[in-house]
């Protein structure tokens, strides 16, 4: 097998879990983010970890790769100059959109610009009916005519979105064929491709940002690779999809707006990899970073899926893991609002300049200067040591707030503690009690490399008993990757009535899905008894504007009848909406398979320590869990806490990626998979 490395880029830092299946060796490598490249960063902590532990490069088999260059180019503006074909009379739908406002309250909110100017927006000659029947025909004269018109606009890339290709693809593929013999550098992308559903404007937003996208990740990818083929020949290169699994640089390249959310992603697959080794099957993540907290629900050891997300503020339809993002991170800036409030991110320091404390030039308060300000971070500083911090510099930048509310500075940093646990607080409440969960029902596993530091008030804040924090929690996004499939989905979108009339049309959809996927796995060399199959049915009432998920087996999928289907949706109406009407007709609006080839997989072998041991702490410290108040903490070493250790709080332990703080009262425990299990006092 060799080694298999996950590699995340974050906001700050860049992160590393390297793994050997057969001895079961870990390593975990930080590194500060470059984000004016961020393979740099990745390459070069490769190269410092491997000297550092001793991995031999050339015994890589698999990297696995977190990326943000998506995100960022949408973030800053930096995508592809793009060309826009759409269906005539469709021009302006790109702007005109829906009646849906984001921020329904702001009412000085705009949407952002359109990617495409409209200049630059193009129509066709050519129509299909919403029965796939071709109307009016793209004929050579359009196709020529359409051609000269795109290389005329100096495009870099090309977006093409006919009404109803999601029935019917051919003109799309006719157009594509043609750009691409005339423009063989032109980067094309058409909607049947990327996103092949009904609701024109959602598949239209969602492929002109998978163009904006592919002529970043084209550079970023070869760029990368070219690297990487030179500190790790022999490494197969992953990327990692929102919707969690990996794909290879290939389809990246095609559509890299499936890495748009790929970090998060990558936190929740580690998380519930973990979750399922510490025996929870319900559990709400918090993966604290530098510059966000993400928070997912995992419900009986899965994390729910969407296909509705705005990115940036576009609009995508886009298969993703359901994650809640809040601007509340260790960077997150603290800052007086018009209003005369204090108010605490979502502007983060970053990783250049950093917090104050980092005495790399930032002078803003963060949240990570309020923590060393009340001794829950060691002056020692970060990566053990290997990046100490400034208690003088955040106690600095703490003073102007300070003497603006006439609160002593350590008050003033525990007031920031409080506003960015209530941010968090209400980011966990969107995704549970808004949802119809009690959080009271579920485990909190704390993670990032500012997760476990805050996770003891978000708890107490939502009435969670218990907490867990991995082995490894700063580094647990990088692990999920580890531990990820390789994934492909495949959907069709057609209208079918569930009833006698229809079950035969079900099946030959399910049939058609099920020989793409298996061309799919005999691309990937996949064994037979790696390949998996899942099946989801969107299914809603006649008349319903949204469907539900309806997720089974591939095999059950198709040896349902009409009556099962029925009885499924049943199931899944009653627990979204409370109640069912069994004498509705009910239809199917896509079905989808996804396909997976399980990767081999093992666990990093845990040494047993002494039952209800409690090791010595390495040193004390003032810590201030109360804003007036200092109390004498024991510091633990987390390398020295084995299964079977226990620690009753007030306490810290330390180790390279995180620190986590319990309170007077709270109780901690290490399993037998090494996690820290922590039960949250009265």
């Amino acid at each position: 097998m060799g080694w298999t490395i996950g590699v995340d880029v974050g906001g700050t830092f860049t992160d590393f879990y390297a793994f050997e299946a057969d001895s079961g060796a870990v390593r975990v490598h930080k590194t500060p983010s470059t984000p004016d490249n961020p393979a740099r960063a990745v390459i070069d902590g490769v190269n410092a970890m491997a000297a550092r532990h001793g991995i031999d490069l050339g015994q890589v088999a698999r990297l696995s790769h977190g990326t943000t260059v998506a995100t960022n180019a949408l973030i800053q503006g930096k995508g592809g100059r793009l060309a826009l074909v759409t269906t005539a009379g469709f021009r302006d739908l790109l702007e005109i959109g829906r009646q849906i406002r984001p921020h329904m309250f702001d009412l000085q909110k705009d949407h952002p610009p359109p990617l495409v100017p409209r200049q630059r927006r193009l129509e066709a000659a050519e129509r299909v009916t919403a029965d796939g029947a071709v109307r009016t025909a793209l004929g050579q004269d359009e196709i020529d005519r359409l051609v000269a018109a795109v290389r005329a606009s100096g495009a870099e890339g090309c977006a093409i979105c006919f009404l109803f290709s999601f029935l019917n693809p051919a003109h799309e593929r006719l157009l594509r064929d043609a750009l691409t013999a005339a423009l063989p550098d032109l980067h094309v992308t058409i909607s049947s491709d990327v996103q092949p559903e009904f609701r024109e404007y959602e598949r239209l937003s969602t492929t002109v940002l998978n163009a904006y996208l592919q002529p970043v990740m084209a550079t970023y990818l070869h760029d990368f690779e070219s690297a990487l083929g030179a500190a790790a020949p022999r490494a197969a290169l992953g990327i990692n999809q929102s919707a969690g699994g990996l794909m290879s640089p290939e389809r990246a390249r095609e559509l890299p707006v499936r890495t748009a959310l790929s970090g998060p992603a990558a936190g929740a697959v580690g998380a519930i990899h973990i979750a399922g080794r510490a025996g929870a099957r319900d559990v709400i993540t918090l993966d604290m970073g530098g510059t966000s907290a993400d928070v997912c629900l995992i419900r009986d050891g899965a994390a729910d899926m969407t296909y509705e997300r705005w990115i940036e503020g576009y609009p995508t339809r886009l298969a993703s893991i359901d994650i809640n993002a809040v601007g509340a991170g260790g960077g997150s800036i603290a800052w007086f609002d018009r209003d005369g409030l204090l108010k605490v991110g979502p502007v983060s320091a970053g990783a250049a300049p950093g917090p104050a404390c980092y005495g790399a030039g930032g002078g803003e308060p963060t949240v990570t200067d309020a923590n060393l300000v009340l001794g829950r971070l060691s002056p020692k500083g970060l990566l053990g040591g290997g990046m100490p911090m400034d208690l003088a510099a955040a106690r600095r930048a703490f003073e102007p707030l300070a003497e603006r509310l006439a609160m002593p500075v350590e008050r003033t940093a525990h007031g920031v503690i409080g506003i960015v646990v209530a941010n968090m607080v209400r980011a966990l409440r969107a995704i549970s009690v808004e949802r119809g969960h009690d959080p009271r029902d579920f485990a909190l596993l704390a993670f990032g490399g500012a997760g476990p530091l805050h996770a003891a008030d978000v708890a107490r804040a939502l009435g969670i008993a218990r907490f867990i924090v991995p082995p490894a929690p700063g580094i647990l996004c990088a692990q999920g990757l580890v531990v990820s499939d390789l994934r492909e989905s495949f959907v069709l979108s057609r209208l079918t009535r569930v009833g006698a009339a229809g079950i035969d049309a079900i099946r030959g959809m399910l049939t058609e899905l099920g020989d793409r996927a298996e061309t799919w796995f005999a691309g990937q060399a996949a064994a037979e008894d790696a390949r998996e199959r899942q099946v989801r049915l969107d299914m809603r009432y006649v008349g319903q504007n949204y469907e539900l998920a309806v997720e089974m087996d591939a095999a059950a999928a198709l040896a349902a009848d009409a009556d099962d289907l029925r009885r499924r949706f049943f199931a899944v109406h009653d627990r979204s909406y409370g109640f069912h009407n069994p004498d509705d007709p009910v239809e199917i609006v896509n079905v989808r398979l996804t396909a997976v080839v399980r990767l081999r997989h093992a666990d990093p072998p845990v040494t047993a320590g002494e039952p209800g041991a409690s090791p010595a702490p390495f040193e004390r410290r003032d810590v201030r869990f109360a804003a007036d108040t200092a109390t004498a903490t024991p510091v633990f070493d987390r390398a020295v806490l084995t299964p079977g250790h226990r620690v009753d709080g007030p306490a810290i332990v330390d180790q390279l990626d995180t620190t986590t703080l319990l309170f007077p009262g709270d109780r901690l425990a290490v399993d037998a998979a090494g996690n820290l299990i922590v039960e949250i006092g009265e």
